[in-house]
């Protein structure tokens, strides 16, 4: 794509609404829209000031299109760092394609995907990473992942980068400068205050790593699967906690033939709930192929939910049992909630005797805990909200700590810290300052490639086709 003409774009979601905006940006975005606006002012909109809003008229000829407000924002101050107008109309298809349309055959181009941002990227408005946080916030859809998404958009994240990499250029520059007096024999870089940054990189290169765990299923969601034998409430257990009937719910034991998924936030962290095929024996092949699903599901999970049916409990908690101990040896480090489901049915002397049965089959209380539960009367979902937050360590958001979420960023990290691990050996080795210079030059190569002071076309071209056309 061209990076100096001008573009154009709609910025809202296409279809009919209020009001939509219309977004131009490029060296001649005030010569192109001026003649093509009759303010009521009759002030000439190519002499007015940067951040200022005018009412008036978008005209083709002698024709009337709609009446609009211009925002005019003039280069550097403007999100792309160029000259730009924004014209909010009202909110036809029919105007807005009418508006763009005349824009076009008077000198504008259509934005390709992400253009608008890629500007703001190139004119230095934001880094890489900033850019990257901007589709983030876009596609957030709970409070967490717009949490996330706000603070490296910030800089946040690029900025604990940008520190490290100029503290580790200004030692990469010490010692090229010693190369250049080799035959002097001469340290201008400390060894010790070296190993003491080669250290302290380590510590936040490793802590970043090792919050993408966390940050990406924030990001996309914390996977949680339902499962228990068929008929025990597992579709009713998800209607309830969805607050609809997305499930099939039948007294017929394997209506549930697929996994089913739906998302909803708890306490501002986005959880995707997975509705299972009971686990059973059975002949059925397309029930078999779904109880096979279950067990894959449980393996892409960061929690599950056993459910029991607690009517059942009585006859048949050795067999629940075995079923949870089976989960349990499969999935060893997952942790396990047992929900006894239908308490609605039990007297109080039955109830206290199942409380007794599941504190004996929940007996490792990191990994598992149980709860009395009703899906159909609701008794009991709220409390399984609030235990499946404490599942997720959110200790990092709530301290609005950096938090990795984006795949590329974290394979830049992963390589960094493979750099910096072969700087601290070179060190440990007493090698010569030409050999640990190839290992540093490498590591903000690493660095670099998150903000962006290193890239290439192939890599900005795959970040921005991501983006909605009019960001």
């Amino acid at each position: 794509m061209k990076l100096n003409d001008t573009i154009v774009a709609l910025a809202t979601p296409s279809g009919a609404g209020a009001i939509a905006v219309v977004r131009v940006s490029g060296p001649d975005a005030l010569k192109i829209v001026a003649p093509l606006f009759k303010a009521k002012s009759k002030k000439p909109l190519e002499e007015q000031p940067t951040h200022t809003i005018h009412l008036g008229n978008v005209i083709d000829g002698e024709r009337t299109i709609d009446e609009v407000l211009a925002s005019v924002f003039r280069s550097p101050r403007s999100y792309t760092g160029e000259e730009t107008v924004e014209l909010s109309c009202h909110g036809s298809p029919y105007i807005q394609q009418e508006i763009i349309q005349l824009l076009i055959r008077k000198g504008c181009r259509s934005a390709e995907a992400g253009e608008f941002t890629l500007r703001a990227f190139l004119n230095a408005k934001m880094d890489l990473s900033q850019a990257e946080a901007v589709a983030d916030l876009i596609n957030s859809e709970n409070a967490a992942s717009h949490q996330m998404a706000m603070q490296q958009m910030r800089g946040g994240f690029s900025n604990e980068i940008q520190k490290l990499r100029e503290e580790l250029l200004n030692f990469a520059s010490l010692i090229e400068l010693e190369l250049d007096f080799a035959e002097e024999d001469v340290e201008f870089a400390n060894r010790d205050q070296f190993r003491d940054l080669v250290s302290r990189i380590q510590t936040v290169l490793k802590r970043l790593i090792d919050s993408f765990a966390t940050g990406n299923v924030l990001k996309n969601g914390i996977p949680v699967a339902i499962v228990g034998e068929p008929n025990v409430g597992k579709s009713t257990l998800l209607n309830a906690l969805l607050n609809e009937e997305r499930a099939i719910v039948s007294d017929i034991a394997g209506t549930t033939r697929d996994t089913i998924e739906d998302e909803m936030s708890i306490g501002g962290v986005g959880f995707r709930f997975i509705d299972t095929a009971g686990i059973r024996e059975t002949k059925d092949v397309v029930e078999s192929i779904g109880i096979k699903k279950t067990f894959e599901k449980i393996g892409q999970a960061q929690v599950v939910v056993y459910l029991l049916g607690a009517d059942q409990f009585q006859a048949q908690g050795s067999r629940f049992k075995i079923e949870i101990e089976k989960i349990k040896n499969r999935f060893p480090q997952k942790p396990i909630l047992i929900i006894a489901n239908k308490v609605d049915r039990l007297s109080e002397e039955e109830l206290e005797n199942l409380k007794s049965g599941l504190e004996v089959i929940s007996n490792d209380s990191e990994r598992s805990q149980y709860l009395l539960l009703s899906a159909k009367t609701g008794t009991g979902v709220e409390e399984l909200k609030d235990k499946l937050l404490d599942y997720v360590n959110t200790g990092a958001l709530r301290n609005s700590d950096t938090i990795v979420t984006n795949s590329r960023h974290y394979a830049a990290l992963l390589k960094a810290l493979e750099e910096i691990n072969k700087v601290e050996d070179g060190l440990n080795a007493d090698l010569s300052g030409d050999l640990l210079a190839i290992d540093i030059r490498q590591a903000l190569h690493h660095f670099g490639e998150i903000t962006g002071e290193i890239t290439n076309d192939d890599l900005l071209g795959n970040i921005f086709a991501n983006f909605c056309i009019g960001k």
